[in-house]
């Protein structure tokens, strides 16, 4: 006799990463700075800090998404879906010379800054599950960070503009983030997929990754007006 729980349909990409989106938001109001920021409320050197912190956080991330692109090289769909990240931190780091020009952030500022400890906790996170943790879990637990991320940096990018005076080009880096990504949401969608046929996804192990993201998220955002 088949037992109930052999014949149960297993469960889809999208499904499981929109429970993850779900599960793993934050509660309404937890980002406090991105509140202030959006309300004008938050000083000006708030922008450059974030600015000063995302150049170390980006450069930490693509070495991580490029660790993970090596350990999943024996599943494509996985490994494409962090080759995708890493070329987006490059991206992301170009978008910041114009916010750096448009704040006054010489490169001596850039090379002698000693970044704050607060802020540096997520890519630290990023790296541990780089080294450790299972990819396709990875890509769950950024899936649902990145639908947080995305919306904060909508919210900061609006009120650079209208509240903070920054052009358009220097808004660029959070444009960059706040708008969706066909293409990463595709491949997270196959990654995940094949996780979940080859029996290597673990939604479990990869919201307790996502909460944890999400902690040190706002860990970040918090730090910036320390």
């Amino acid at each position: 006799m088949v037992r109930p729980a052999d014949t149960a349909p297993r469960p889809t990409s999208d499904a499981v990463l929109d429970a993850a989106v779900r599960a793993l938001a934050p509660d309404s109001g937890a980002n406090r700075a991105v509140e202030r920021i959006a309300a004008g409320q938050a000083p000006r050197t708030v922008f450059t800090t974030l600015a000063l912190e995302q150049h170390r956080v980006i450069a930490s991330d693509r070495l991580s998404f490029r660790h993970l692109t090596h350990r999943a090289d024996a599943d494509p769909p996985v490994a494409a879906f962090f080759d995708l990240l890493a070329d987006g931190e490059t991206v992301a780091l170009e978008r910041l010379d114009a916010l750096n020009e448009a704040l006054g952030i010489a490169p001596a500022t850039l090379d002698g800054y000693e970044p704050r400890p607060g802020c540096q906790a997520y890519p630290s996170y990023v790296a541990r599950l780089a080294l450790g943790a299972e990819p396709v879990d990875v890509v769950i637990a950024l899936t649902a960070n990145f639908a947080s991320w995305g919306a904060y940096c909508a919210r900061v990018g609006r009120a650079a503009r209208e509240h903070y005076g920054l052009p358009d080009a220097a808004c660029g880096f959070f444009d960059l983030f706040a708008k969706p990504s066909p293409a990463l949401d595709r491949r997270a969608l196959t990654a995940v997929a094949h996780g979940l046929e080859t029996g290597q996804a673990r939604p479990l192990e990869a919201h307790r990754h996502g909460r944890l993201l999400q902690a040190y998220e706002l860990m970040f955002w918090g730090a910036l007006e320390a």
